[in-house]
Order: C-alpha cells, then structure tokens, then sequence
C-alpha cells in the first residue's frame, strides 16, 4: 500500500493538460541528467537502494540497472571512444596488460573532463515525482553539476512522449516552444559554459516565421522536410530528430547522417542545466517549466493569441528596444505552474 506521505507528494505533482496517448495510455517522460563527482559503481548503487534491480555491466563505463521498481536505467561515461574501446576489450580474449593500461589511462583523463550520465527509463508522468528521491540520492553523495565548475557544461534533458504523432499536434508543440524559449532560456539561466557550445542552439528566424504563419498548414512529410531544411541537426534546444526517426526514419536518415539519433516518439528537451549539487533545485522545476510548453500546445485558442503576439513582435524592427519578450509572454501562461 503506498504510505500517505507518498500518496500526499504525489498530489502535489502537475500534471499536462492532456495526460493520455491517442491509445489511452498514461504518457511517459524520460530524463536524462549529466553530473561527475562519482563513481559509476557508487551512482549505480545509488539507484539500486532507491528503487531495487541489479546491474548489468557492458564496460568499465557503461553499466545498465534493470528490474528496478521504474524501469531499466543506463549510467554511463558520456564519451564514446572510452565506451567503444572498453566494450571491445570486454568482448575480446585477446586484451592485454598495455590495452589495459592505455584504456584506464584514457579513462581517467575521460573523468575529469566529461560528465556521467544516467538515463532514466520512460516513466509514467504520473509516477514522475518517485525520481526526485534519486536527485536527492545522488546530491547528498557529492555529486557535482553545472555550476561546480566553469568546464562543465552539463545539462537535464527531458524527453517527453508525444499525445500523438499527428501533424497538427506536433505543429502545435513546435509553436508552443518557439513562442515560449525566450522565457524558458531566462528561466533555464543556461549556463555560460553551455552556451559556448552549440548543443542548445535556438532556431533561425527564418525557421520561426515559417513555422508561425497562420497558414502553414503541413502535411507530416512536408513538416518533416522544412524541418531538416533548417535544422538538419540534433543541437537545438528542442531536438525534433528522434521523433521525426520514429516517424519516417528513411527521410530523416537521407538528410541526417548521425548514429545518435534514436527513434522515439518523443521531444527531446535539452536546455536546462544540471544543478544536481544545488539545494535549491530539483527534478521539478525544469518539469514544471515544460508544462507551460506541453498546455500551450493543448490550449489552442491561447496559442493562437501567443503566436499572434510573437508574430508581432518579430515583425517589429524596434522591438528589442522597448519590449522583453521573456517577460511579455510571461501574462500568458499558467500562474500555478510558475
């Protein structure tokens, strides 16, 4: 039986407007986070206390949990050459004492420049707040994120399970988000660090106008392909590429040469920081921010009046002297989800 107190934090979770898939189904959300400060052993075991499961090792860095109480979790060091170089060295009779001693070598260069990961499995956003205790876990286990340090340009991804895959409906959430990144970048207050790099770049204008205009009217394949005609790339803000692969994979992959690109039928949110180590903050709040793009989507009548406004705004040459649209836009969302 759950314990009230599980049953009271819970409650206090939001919830999006549109709660189910198109078959009826409790939409899931993954989340992925970047953090170092730890062993991948003690990370690991840090989920395994929490939730239950046994790991199963596919390198020195690379180490899945399964059958935990939520689902299947990866740990790994973000770096593909460490894991690629350890995975053969595991899978060959052959290693020896120098390919060994070159890997740990490597390894522990690896560590001191790039995060771990854990990816959390897809979980029922109903059953979302059970993650926050493995935020919790992992901070009061020294583990470091974004502001630890001016090289560590660590993010919190979310990746969301679409209410369908319809053209509308996507259309929609691309408005939603194109109208509100302003805001979400100010409330992200994405690093300096991360910045520098081009993993969140945000869309072209160009790109926004076409996708803003009351009479763009797509059908999924001409979405598809205006899409990769700007951004032919997973480093945005809002990555669109595993959706669009999980759609129409073969389209995708004859403009996008990229093995990273998973299908799923997901957004993949990437702008906010990893603030693992921050008191202050949890897996919450860049939820909570999330929503005001997933309701937005689902308002129709609202967003029609936000991208009107944005519209207006781009179309005004002296706008970014007297208006902040980060703050503009702000009269428009949901007051209890600030």
């Amino acid at each position: 039986m759950t314990k009230p107190l599980d049953a009271y934090r819970k409650q206090l979770w939001p919830l999006p407007i549109q709660l189910h898939t198109h078959t009826g189904d409790v939409r899931r959300l993954g989340v992925e986070i970047e953090f170092t400060g730890m062993e991948i052993d003690a990370i690991v075991d840090s989920i395994i206390n929490q939730y239950g499961g046994r790991a199963e090792p596919l390198s020195d860095y690379e180490i899945n949990v399964v059958e935990t109480s939520l689902g299947q979790f990866g740990v790994e060091l973000d770096f593909s050459y460490i894991k690629r170089i350890s995975r053969e060295r595991h899978e060959s009779a052959d290693s020896n004492d120098l390919e060994e001693l070159a890997e740990a070598i490597v390894g522990a260069i690896a560590k001191q420049l790039v995060p771990f990961e854990v990816v959390a499995p897809p979980i029922d956003m109903t059953d979302l707040w059970q993650l926050e205790d493995l935020f919790l876990t992992l901070r009061n286990s020294d583990a470091q994120g974004t502001h630890a340090s001016a090289k560590n340009a660590f993010g919190l991804q979310l990746n969301p399970e679409m209410p369908d895959c319809e053209a509308a409906t996507i259309l929609n959430y691309l408005r939603a988000f194109l109208c509100l990144y302003e805001w979400l970048k100010m409330r992200c207050d994405v690093d300096f660090s991360r910045r520098l790099t081009s993993y969140v770049d945000p869309f072209g204008k160009d790109y926004i106008r076409k996708i803003l205009k009351p009479s763009y009217e797509p059908t999924i394949e001409e979405l598809i392909d205006d899409y990769l005609e700007f951004n032919p790339t997973r480093n945005r803000a809002l990555d669109m590429l595993p959706l669009f692969a999980h759609i129409d994979e073969p389209r995708l992959r004859a403009k996008v040469d990229d093995d990273r690109v998973k299908a799923r039928p997901t957004l993949h949110y990437r702008l906010p920081n990893s603030l693992i180590d921050d008191p202050q903050w949890g897996l919450i709040h860049p939820y909570r921010d999330w929503l005001q793009v997933d309701n937005l989507a689902m308002d129709k009548a609202r967003l029609e009046t936000v991208c009107r406004a944005y519209r207006n705004y781009l179309d005004n040459p002296t706008a970014n002297l007297f208006t902040n649209w980060s703050h503009s836009v702000s009269q428009w969302l949901i007051p209890e989800l600030l």
